[in-house]
């Protein structure tokens, strides 16, 4: 990914794909309620009825749902999904515990944002999401964990690290229990990397992220 700096322009546009309970959308709606993001919620898009998905039509937002096994493939699939992201005119696309694949076409390099609750590059790629990620940490022995936003490429959990956010792993820890010290930082780093985007404040230089100065 070559260089790339966003240029804020007014609120943010998001649009939020999810797969589960919605809990990292209801952070961030509370966090532009409590007038700390200066964003708005344009669209959801969740790849089955979940929880998730009431909870965004509760909060009287433009929901949609876009279940995979409904698409006769992936490339159809992607395609949707960027039709209703287009169509919503969004700034930023945040990944909030969406578990299918959307294959990211150039236009929105640079413009998509994955939570991801371990300390990558350990502990991500297929297969490692929710639990599984906390029973891999818990199986390794390490002494810490917690929770790294990035940005988003075509490769499972390798794009950018913009923030990460760190925990001890405490003996006698289960996933349960790390999981909420963990979704605890995720709170704090992803509204965080979402207002350096909006500031204009980070800068992509291959797979590394600058975080500029206010004003640069």
């Amino acid at each position: 990914m070559s260089l790339m700096k966003h240029e804020p322009a007014g609120k943010l546009r998001l649009g939020v794909l999810l797969s589960g309970g919605g809990t990292t959308l209801l952070n961030l709606l509370s966090e532009i309620e409590a007038g700390r993001l200066n964003a708005e919620v344009a669209v959801v898009i969740a790849s089955r009825e979940c929880k998730g998905a009431e909870r965004a039509a509760e909060a009287g937002l433009d929901v949609h749902i876009i279940a995979y096994k409904e698409m006769p493939d992936n490339e159809a699939y992607s395609r949707k999904i960027n039709e209703v992201l287009d169509s919503a005119q969004i700034d930023l696309a945040c990944l909030a515990g969406f578990l299918s694949f959307w294959r990211i076409p150039s236009r929105y390099e640079g413009r998509v944002m994955n939570i991801h609750p371990a300390l990558l590059p350990g502990f991500g790629g297929k297969g490692f999401y929710g639990k599984m990620v906390h029973k891999g940490v818990l199986a390794s022995g390490v002494k810490v964990s917690g929770c790294t936003v990035h940005f988003v490429n075509n490769e499972y959990d390798a794009g950018p690290i913009i923030i990460q956010r760190a925990v001890p792993v405490a003996e006698g820890d289960t996933c349960e229990t790390l999981a909420t010290r963990v979704f605890e930082q995720e709170c704090v780093a992803y509204p965080e990397a979402i207002r350096l985007f909006a500031n204009g404040q980070l800068q992509i230089e291959g797979n590394v992220v600058r975080v500029l100065a206010p004003g640069t």
